[in-house]
């Protein structure tokens, strides 16, 4: 079972309520039913990134991942003719 904080209750609780949750593990961030961040510790994010900054300062996670090539061999053509195929069963 995921860790899980509520807006409200960081709210209501403060950073209390995080430290409590990071002694369990990362704190997953939820603001009107919707996940909105992680919370990590100072050592699991050092871990996580090697001790690394990011490599791309400024980025948002979207654009990041448009900066990445394609890891795929297919063409756009193969996968629909795929996708046509399955959807004639």
């Amino acid at each position: 079972m995921r860790n899980i904080l509520t807006a409200a209750e960081i709210k209501r609780r403060g950073l209390a309520a995080i430290e409590e949750g990071l002694r369990r593990g990362p704190v997953h961030l939820v603001k009107r039913n919707k996940p909105t961040a992680v919370v990590l510790s100072e050592d699991e994010y050092q871990r996580l990134s090697a001790g690394q900054p990011p490599a791309h300062p400024g980025l948002t996670a979207v654009q990041w991942l448009l900066t990445q090539a394609a890891p795929g061999t297919r063409s756009k053509a193969d996968i629909d003719a795929a996708l046509a195929e399955e959807r004639s069963w």
